[in-house]
């Protein structure tokens, strides 16, 4: 197709979109002249996309780079994603990664915060024996 991205990537996407059951066919693609930054170039061509899947009435908008060619793989792949977390639920990339920050920023329970308190105080008793030598006299 020609998306100016590398050869494997391009084969990824469209990988993906096999696998998902995703056709070209069934994408509307139309092109929207972009606005904001970018100076001139953006402003005289159409360089944002606009995609919709017909089976699922997912519509996705990109205008990421002021190349066409690359909106057009941002876009499909922002379709993909949006596809595959309706199909796959639970189950899908972003959703696991959003899990995981989850479970990241989640609050530590009070026994976690006791454990890692005692581990400091220990950590700052070896340092503090350290500092302390009675076989040298301080003047």
């Amino acid at each position: 197709m020609g998306y100016m991205v590398s050869p494997e990537k391009e084969n990824r996407l469209l990988e993906k979109m096999e696998r998902l059951g995703i056709k070209d066919e069934d994408i509307v693609e139309k092109f929207i002249r972009s606005g904001g930054p970018g100076g001139q170039h953006v402003n005289k061509t159409s360089t944002c996309v606009y995609l919709k899947h017909i089976p699922t009435g997912i519509e996705v908008k990109c205008q990421k780079e002021r190349s066409q060619a690359l909106n057009r793989y941002f876009a499909r792949k922002i379709l993909v994603e949006k596809i595959e977390e309706m199909i796959l639920g639970k189950e899908s990339e972003r959703q696991k990664e959003i899990e995981k920050l989850k479970r990241q920023k989640r609050k530590r329970s009070k026994r976690a915060k006791e454990k890692i308190l005692m581990l400091k105080h220990h950590q700052s008793e070896k340092k503090r024996l350290r500092s302390f030598r009675p076989d040298i006299e301080e003047f």
